[in-house]
């Protein structure tokens, strides 16, 4: 569009519209923004915008490179100083109307707006220019198309089918992966609700029970010391000591407290662990314990270590290493141990309930068992380890276990991210490694490597 051409068609609208030129140059303007100036059109042409306005030469050229490279409106704010001296803060639309070519420079349309005057015609203007914008982009681009042979053509069409199906596919993948991160968020949500909610009353029981026992023993001495002064009590209070046999009650009642306070002991142990796994409050880097993060793992799965009527129990073996503090993503490790301890057990659930067994599996099948090894590598590493002894890993599964939707298991049994995303927190969050080494009938091993502090 030629300054020209923009007087023609902005001669038509009430808007105040400035036609300037990528370095700032005022190429053409209409009647309404002469008038706010108070000053001639004639006057504006060939002055710099920067000229015009109260804000900085940088700031305004960073507002033209906004314009010139952007395919929409840019929004900005300019201040206009007026001939009288004072001054006008406008609302300013900036669209490029011609791009920057090596032959021209770009021509960039900008919409002034008193703010303190919003009119409606402002969505009409907004409308036609953009309109207007869009019409000039597809006659641009069609006329770049034309330019263009059958074969180029062809194969512009075949590499951006290739690209469109590549973004497809990752659109895809972090669609899955934002169901799966919010599947987590909720579990996690849903997991620290539940122990808080257990631990209140827990701890009330708990704190209660020393107390209870104390007030019981001191009764009970009231009781023998009755016994000792009326040592021949009436034969209805005989006859109700029979009934309850009290010598025996005296006996059992320590006991019965002591299991009391084990079992709330114990209760509180699955609550700490419940809280330490889910670790809400800790979605950013810090320090932490990677021990306390396994063992709560372990806890959580806990039931599916123990023996059931088809499944044998399986024996977790630690071997762990005096390690320091590492700083990570806690929840998100958590998730990994969780990830890994879990497709342990399946395998070792499925090497029991296979029919077909070599000796070494038949060993396995009486004896199922999962080794977690933890190591300090070097000053700046560490090494976690998870081992098991069953069926193993053949080379082609092996070579596929990382890869996003890639599963053994049966149809909703697994949706084959878990190892995926396993290999992101720890290679792309963590800046770790995330190995497995197999022999098939042997077992296998996961090998976490990660840095003792982030960035190492």
């Amino acid at each position: 569009m030629t300054p020209e051409q923009f007087l023609e068609f902005a001669r038509v609208l009430p808007e105040p519209l400035l036609l300037v030129s990528g370095e700032g140059q005022v190429l053409a303007t209409n009647k309404p923004v002469a008038d706010w100036l108070g000053l001639r059109r004639q006057q504006l042409w060939g002055k710099m915008l920067f000229e015009l306005v109260t804000e900085s030469i940088n700031d305004i050229v960073k507002y033209l490179q906004a314009c010139s490279s952007s395919r929409a409106m840019v929004i900005g704010s300019l201040t206009l100083r007026k001939n009288d001296g004072q001054m006008l803060i406008c609302r300013s639309q900036g669209a490029v109307i011609q791009p920057w070519s090596p032959e021209s420079s770009a021509l960039i349309l900008l919409r002034l707006e008193n703010r303190t005057l919003a009119s409606s015609n402002f969505v009409v203007l907004n409308q036609k220019i953009d309109e207007l914008a869009k019409e000039v982009q597809r006659r641009k681009q069609a006329e770049e198309a034309l330019k263009k042979v059958n074969q180029e053509l062809e194969i512009r069409v075949g590499q951006r089918t290739t690209a469109l199906q590549k973004t497809l596919k990752e659109l895809q993948l972090t669609q899955t992966q934002l169901i799966q991160s919010e599947k987590m968020s909720s579990l996690g949500q849903m997991v620290a609700g539940i122990a808080h909610e257990i631990n209140n009353p827990v701890s009330f029981i708990y704190g209660n029970l020393h107390h209870a026992h104390q007030y019981t023993q001191d009764l009970l001495k009231l009781v023998q010391i009755y016994q000792q002064v009326y040592s021949n009590p009436p034969s209805e209070v005989q006859k109700q000591i029979e009934e309850i046999d009290l010598d025996f009650l005296i006996q059992d009642i320590t006991k019965l407290f002591q299991s009391m306070e084990v079992g709330a002991e114990r209760i509180q142990e699955i609550v700490k662990s419940l809280r330490n796994f889910s670790r809400l409050d800790e979605a950013e880097v810090k320090q932490v314990n990677i021990h306390e993060g396994i063992d709560s793992s372990l806890m959580i799965l806990e039931h599916r270590l123990q023996a059931t009527y088809e499944y044998p129990e399986i024996t977790v073996i630690k071997k762990y290493s005096q390690l320091p503090n590492v700083t990570c993503y806690p929840g998100q490790l958590n998730q990994v141990f969780m990830n890994i301890l879990a497709n342990a057990i399946d395998v070792l659930e499925a090497s029991a309930l296979n029919s077909q067994t070599t000796d070494n599996q038949k060993l396995t099948k009486n004896n199922p068992q999962i080794q977690i090894k933890t190591e300090i590598i070097d000053e700046k590493w560490i090494e976690v380890s998870i081992a098991d002894n069953g069926l193993g890993i053949n080379e082609q599964v092996r070579s596929k276990l990382f890869d996003p939707f890639f599963t053994t298991k049966a149809v909703g049994k697994g949706a084959g991210l878990g190892l995926y995303i396993s290999y992101q927190i720890i290679v792309e969050k963590h800046n770790g490694q995330l190995s497995c080494f197999s022999v098939p009938g042997k077992g296998a091993e996961f090998v976490i490597k990660i840095p003792i502090t982030s960035g190492s």
